[in-house]
């Protein structure tokens, strides 16, 4: 049997009807009915139970049907690999990201340019458990930074750091005073947060649950820039990483640190384990776990 037979055989299984699967492969239903009665001499058993009205799998049949599916997406991904080391070589790299990584993620790659200057990166926004997920395993990215946990048997997660999660208030307001602030100081606060589906919401809601408060919520926001422009205007205050307040962000802004040991969070680096990536992008993946071990 070869790869074009078992494609034949998963769309007609797909369809359960030769006439619909042969118009979907652009070939006739006589040498697509031919095709699938080849295989099964080549097999030596049915694949397909046969009567008027529907056609139904036999048992040799399902266990194809399965295998074949799996063949067939191998082959798709070892095409990739292949294009990738044979077209592009080492010289481009798609890495999935988050807002919050902006200072320190130029400086690794600043470090791996030195090696290999002509590198390309494509760095795009990937947020959300199921977003990173489906880019990985499509193939779409090389590798993702978030703090999204994850526990898949085909994804490779590295935790890098932990940061704590930070109030930002504007500079004239009456908290910005204190050293240290409790929940109950913000419960009442216009709140400023990230929209569902954002691991940081969910971490933020988890604290004030925990402390027995709720939370006044007036803006909810995707991008942290927007947080930043809202404290300044003097609308309203936030829980934000640490990390992300370095540089200009903190300008006209402070932020202080909360009595809680629920307002922490992890980065991690994520990649498929069984993605055949170059040795230029192994390189990246041990420079950024080797920024934050030292």
């Amino acid at each position: 049997m070869d790869l074009k037979q078992l494609q034949y055989f998963i769309s007609v299984v797909d369809h359960m009807n030769y006439s619909k699967a042969a118009e979907k492969l652009h070939i006739s239903q006589p040498s697509l009915s031919n095709a699938i009665k080849k295989l099964e001499h080549e097999i030596g058993s049915p694949l397909l139970e046969r009567n008027t009205r529907n056609l139904k799998l036999t048992e040799a049949g399902q266990l194809l049907y399965e295998r074949a599916i799996v063949v067939l997406k191998n082959m798709e991904i070892l095409k990739l690999e292949l294009d990738e080391v044979v077209v592009h070589g080492t010289s481009e790299i798609t890495i999935g990201v988050m807002e919050s990584i902006k200072h320190w993620l130029p400086k690794v790659i600043s470090n791996y340019k030195t090696l290999y200057p002509k590198m390309k990166f494509h760095l795009v926004d990937i947020l959300g458990s199921e977003r990173v997920k489906n880019s990985l395993r499509s193939y779409k990215t090389h590798l993702i930074i978030t703090n999204q946990l994850m526990d898949e048997e085909d994804l490779e997660v590295k935790c890098l750091y932990e940061e704590r999660l930070v109030a930002v208030l504007p500079m004239n307001h009456p908290l910005a005073v204190k050293d240290k602030l409790t929940m109950a100081d913000i419960c009442k606060e216009p709140f400023i947060i990230s929209k569902e589906g954002f691991q940081t919401r969910e971490d933020i809601l988890n604290a004030f649950e925990k402390a027995g408060m709720d939370i006044n919520i007036q803006f909810e926001i995707e991008r942290l820039e927007t947080a930043i422009s809202l404290v300044r205007e003097n609308l309203g205050v936030a829980i934000l990483p640490e990390k992300y307040l370095q540089g200009p962000t903190a300008y006209a802004i402070v932020h202080k640190e909360i009595d809680s040991p629920y307002l922490r969070r992890n980065v991690y680096l994520v990649f498929m384990k069984n993605r055949h990536l170059p040795s230029a992008i192994r390189q990246l993946l041990g420079d950024i776990e080797d920024y934050f071990d030292k």
